[in-house]
């Protein structure tokens, strides 16, 4: 993949903004539902059991259709994959106001998670072909604060909404304007560029489908995945059990805990910023990553130690989610100078399902250890898959494709 054509910075600005906008949805979308679901469990007679399973179906979606999408992205173009999938995603979400029933509401998390599986490969795809390389480290980092922004935005605006009219009429409030989000989108492909996939030869015995499945089974692009897949591993034991292992194994108020993950969420985000910055001067995105990725796993087995005073929780926290969130521009940095020219679609796609596929599988096993009485160890294993990174990132430098210039 060749490096983007020269990029001024009133250009660069407005494309990442567009894109880190977009993500600013996508994230907003995927936490309409849950802050509903006492309300959805009454008005539709199930238990909550129920309610998770539909979250299941629109991430396993998600994960399956991420792939695919990639694909199209690579076919079709980044820029309308982007506003197909953000319409399709919010008009999903509109019609989940309108649903009659719970068996409705399964076929519409499925239509939920094919949109919400465009947002990687297209976004990524965009960055790498349209800003200039000096920038794309902290256009990865505007990419990953906008996302977490939708996280903590879209709770307090659908609760509200549904306080001032209904939950359904809030869906569709907020459905609606992501469909107006995704037209607005539509008109910016000719700023919202990509590479093009190499047209191939006449004749040429390779390519097609074979190839390009092929493509995804090299050594860094593997790499790359297992990177995603461990680290939503140990991501998913901090963010969704941590509240409930501090309180088991500190003792601590259900308040403290509680501030304690936000310490985490917000260190995280702070982490984001700088690692943007770190990953447009260096060329050791493997240096970064690996260190940010050793420091989390040290300051997660200080709390299983169990021996932190109470007003240290939010501080080892917070601090374990800023080491954490330094490394995330460096990897994206990494899985570029993996990705060939006009692939970005089809290999980000691939390797960010392994978020998909960390955050499926492990909820199970977290929830068995806190079953088990063993809340320190929610806090070990996740430590122990932040090192196994480790060994992936090495994977990927090592047969990276190509090197990533650094800033000049």
């Amino acid at each position: 993949m060749s490096d983007p054509t020269p990029s001024t910075f009133k250009r660069d600005a407005r494309i990442i903004g567009l894109v880190g906008s977009a993500h600013f949805f996508s994230h907003f979308f995927q936490l309409t539902l849950p802050p509903l679901f006492p309300l959805l469990k009454d008005a539709f007679g199930v238990p909550y059991v129920a309610l998770g399973f539909m979250m299941s179906v629109m991430y396993a979606a998600s994960g399956i259709g991420q792939t695919v999408s990639g694909f199209l992205v690579d076919r079709f173009g980044a820029a309308r994959v982007l506003a197909g999938g953000m319409a399709l995603f919010a008009g999903a979400i509109a019609a989940a106001g309108l649903a009659p029933s719970y068996w409705a509401l399964v076929p519409i998390a499925v239509l939920a998670g094919l949109g919400n599986s465009v947002f990687h490969p297209a976004d990524y795809s965009i960055f790498n072909a349209s800003v200039s390389a000096r920038r794309l480290g902290r256009a990865y980092s505007v990419h990953s604060v906008g996302g977490s922004l939708g996280w903590t935005v879209a709770p307090a605006v659908i609760v509200a909404l549904t306080a001032q009219f209904s939950w359904r009429v809030a869906l569709v409030t907020v459905g609606m304007v992501g469909v107006l989000v995704a037209l607005l989108l539509s008109t910016q492909r000719a700023v919202l560029t990509h590479d093009a996939a190499p047209v191939p030869r006449e004749g040429a015995p390779e390519g097609g489908l074979a190839a390009d499945i092929r493509l995804l089974f090299v050594a860094p692009v593997l790499a790359a995945f297992a990177y995603f897949a461990l680290l939503a591993t140990s991501l998913i034991g901090i963010q969704t059990f941590s509240v409930s292992a501090l309180v088991a194994l500190y003792g601590a108020p259900l308040g403290l805990a509680t501030g304690a993950l936000t310490a985490f969420l917000l260190g995280t985000a702070g982490g984001v910023v700088l690692g943007g910055f770190l990953a447009d001067h260096t060329r050791r995105h493997d240096f970064v990553a690996a260190t940010g990725m050793a420091s989390g796993a040290l300051l997660a087995l200080l709390l299983a130690s169990g021996a932190l005073a109470l007003g240290a929780l939010p501080v080892v926290m917070a601090l374990g989610g800023f080491a954490l969130g330094v490394t995330s521009p460096s990897r994206d940095m990494l899985v570029r100078a993996a990705t060939p020219r006009g692939a970005s679609g089809k290999v980000y796609g691939f390797v960010y399902s392994g978020l998909d596929l960390g955050s499926a599988l492990t909820p199970l096993m977290f929830g068995w250890l806190l079953d088990r009485g063993e809340p320190r160890a929610v806090f070990v294993v996740s430590a122990v898959f932040m090192l196994l990174t480790i060994t992936t990132v090495v994977q990927v430098r090592r047969h990276g494709v190509r090197p990533v210039p650094s800033a000049v």
